[in-house]
């Protein structure tokens, strides 16, 4: 027997959510974005009346002005949607216990075993949204479908508030006419591959060789060409099931852009430290890094190395991602953003095999763990900025100097 799985999402999430505080931003244009001044100027969401004027999620702020130059801009405030999210899984929760959050604004649930007492899938959806909307005050869109991939496509299908049902008999007349970016996991590069097979919507794909879409895109090209046919089991979990954690990163956009490799360091330095700091709350070790760096053109690159080890020491964090950077860049090339990400987690404790040519190794090693681990007992007491490294104090580029790596964004894979 197929499952029933709802994907809700709310509409713009941020805006609906600052509307809630300041309802005269319904009757004007209006988004919220970082901070200009300090060049974190992209767009996080936007109501309906500045969707009208075509404006993007992720486009920078002056683009978006010069589409609507009376566009209202207001700063994000995330303790306040983290607490809407909370609120609004609260309410999916009374109809399921499985519910898995995919985002801060989009969950998916389960309701197979719900249906004797609140009805099919539709009429639990259309519940959702009454209740969402009179209980919460913001819309959400849903999806519904026999498996999360296609529940996911249902809710983006028709916005806002809407519920979009896509069963066995429609998936092929809903969706295949859809570009294959539409299709979960489908990025630009990959779009762009496909595109050289002449595959540019699902139906294409899901039409395609399953061998064919491998050799091009190697495991993500078993898994899209999968979805597309419909073939995903995958389960919902419980929202007090806790997931495997599989990467933790950090990035910052900087007040200005970095030209020499002792600006670089101090970037590497703040990113590593918070990264390494994360891991060890989670009692975890990585055992690759990755690097992101994107210029001022907003191309981006991305590099990664395994480490001899693993390892939650910011320092040997810090010296990975510079063998990364300097290999793939030279000064004085601006860069405008960095990003340190710690993958291929472990719990695990393995042993370091030390060098007869540095009998000291592990000593230091040892000598690190304490000092770090030090300085995080010292911040859990007093803060995220009572102890910084020196080359911190003084700068330019928007990081310490008392902020405690405010333009840091957090980001944590499942």
């Amino acid at each position: 027997m197929d499952r029933t799985i709802l994907h809700c999402d709310c509409n713009g999430f941020y805006a609906s959510v600052e509307c809630l505080h300041r309802p005269e931003l319904k009757k004007v244009p209006m988004a919220v974005c970082g901070n200009p001044d300090s060049r974190h100027g992209i767009i996080l969401a936007k109501n309906e009346l500045a969707k009208a004027y075509y404006i993007q999620t992720a486009e920078t702020v002056w683009q978006a002005k010069k589409k609507c130059p009376e566009l209202v801009l207001v700063p994000p405030r995330r303790d306040e949607y983290q607490r809407v999210s909370r609120q609004i899984n609260a309410v999916y929760a009374r109809f399921t216990d499985l519910v898995e959050p995919f985002s801060i604004d989009e969950s998916w649930l389960d309701v197979t075993g719900s249906q004797k007492l609140f009805g099919d899938g539709k009429t639990i959806a259309d519940t959702l949204r009454r209740l969402i909307r009179d209980e919460v005050g913001i819309t959400i869109s849903v999806g519904v479908s026999f498996n999360k991939v296609f529940a996911k496509m249902g809710s983006d299908y028709k916005k806002p508030d809407a519920t979009t049902v896509i069963t066995r008999e429609n998936a092929a007349a809903l969706l295949y006419p859809l570009p294959v970016t539409d299709m979960l996991f489908v990025g630009a590069s990959a779009a762009n591959t496909l595109g050289r097979l002449g595959i540019r919507t699902i139906g294409d794909l899901a039409g395609a060789s399953r061998v064919c879409v491998a050799a091009a895109l190697g495991k993500l090209g078993e898994t899209i060409y999968d979805y597309a046919c419909g073939r995903d089991d995958s389960p919902v979990r419980r929202i007090d099931e806790a997931r495997e954690m599989k990467s933790v990163g950090n990035s910052i956009t900087f007040s200005r852009n970095l030209e020499s490799r002792e600006d670089v360091r101090t970037g590497v330095m703040a990113l590593a430290d918070s990264v390494a700091s994360r891991l060890r709350r989670h009692g975890l070790k990585c055992r690759t890094v990755q690097v992101v760096i994107k210029y001022p053109s907003l191309k981006s690159i991305s590099r990664q190395q395994p480490l001899d080890h693993p390892t939650d020491l910011a320092r040997e964090l810090t010296q990975s991602a510079m063998s990364l950077i300097e290999a793939s860049w030279s000064p004085p090339t601006p860069i405008r953003m960095l990003g340190v990400t710690a993958a291929g987690l472990t719990d695990q404790d393995i042993g370091e095999q030390l060098s007869l040519f540095e009998p000291d190794t592990g000593a230091k090693r040892e000598k690190q763990e304490r000092l770090e681990n030090a300085m995080d007992k010292i911040r859990e007491k007093f803060g995220p900025s009572a102890v910084q490294p020196c080359i911190f104090l003084g700068n330019s580029l928007g990081i310490g100097n008392g902020t405690g790596h405010d333009s840091q964004e957090e980001d944590m894979t499942f």
